[in-house]
C-alpha cells in the first residue's frame, strides 16, 4: 500500500471520528436534559388503611403555578427569551417586529399595544394579561386564542413558563405585584 492510500485510510477514519463527536455534540444541545424536581403528573398512592377503615388515595402533586412564579429566575426567564427575541423586542419604546413589543405587557390589555396589527383573535379576547392568562397562552397559544398570529408551539415545563412571566413582569417601570401563594397546610 503507499502513502497515498495510507493517508485516505487515515483522513476516512478522522472523519467519520468528527462526525461522530459533531452528532453527539448536536444531540446533546437538542436535546437538552433537566432533571424534574417534581413528578409532572399527580400519581395516585394508596396509603395503608387503619383498621376497618377504607383505603385513602393520596395525590402527589407538584408546586402550583403561583408557586413556581414566586421562585422563577429572572435569569433564566431573560435566558429562555432567546428563543423569543426573533419575532419580540422588550425595550421601553421598542419597536413591533413579527410580535409586539413585550415592555410592561404584564397587566397591559390583551391586543393593544400601537402600531401592531393585532389577529382578530387577539383583537376580540379582551382582558388584560394576568399572570394566570400569560402561563395559558405560553402553554399553547393557538389554544387559549384562536386564529392567533402566534406561530409558536408553546413551553411545556411550567417552569420554563413562570421563568419567562417573571422576566417579562421585570420589564416595566412599575412591575405588577405577583400573586398571592397560599401557605402550605400544616401536616396531619
Amino acid at each position: 500500500m503507499n502513502s497515498f492510500e495510507l493517508n485516505k485510510v487515515v483522513m476516512a477514519l478522522l472523519l467519520t471520528v468528527l462526525i461522530v463527536m459533531g452528532i453527539n455534540g448536536l444531540v446533546g444541545v437538542v436535546f437538552d436534559h433537566e432533571e424534574m424536581s417534581s413528578n409532572a403528573f399527580p400519581i395516585e398512592i394508596a396509603a395503608a388503611p387503619a383498621e376497618g377503615a377504607a383505603p385513602k388515595a393520596v395525590v402527589e402533586q407538584g408546586p402550583t403555578f403561583g408557586e413556581l412564579l414566586a421562585t422563577a429566575s429572572v435569569e433564566k426567564g431573560q435566558k429562555i427569551f432567546k428563543k423569543c427575541k426573533a419575532c419580540h423586542t422588550t425595550d421601553n419604546g421598542g419597536k413591533n417586529l413579527v410580535g409586539p413589543n413585550l415592555w410592561n405587557v404584564v397587566g397591559r390589555p390583551k391586543g393593544s399595544f400601537d402600531g401592531y396589527r393585532y389577529s382578530d383573535g387577539m383583537k376580540s379576547h379582551g382582558g388584560d394579561w394576568t399572570f394566570e392568562d400569560l402561563n395559558t397562552f405560553l402553554t399553547k397559544p393557538g389554544k387559549f386564542i384562536a386564529k392567533t398570529k402566534m406561530s409558536f408551539a408553546g413551553l411545556k415545563k411550567p417552569a420554563d413558563r413562570a421563568a419567562i412571566i417573571a422576566y417579562l413582569r421585570s420589564l416595566s417601570d412599575a412591575p405588577a405585584d405577583l400573586p398571592a401563594v397560599a401557605a402550605p397546610e400544616a401536616a396531619e
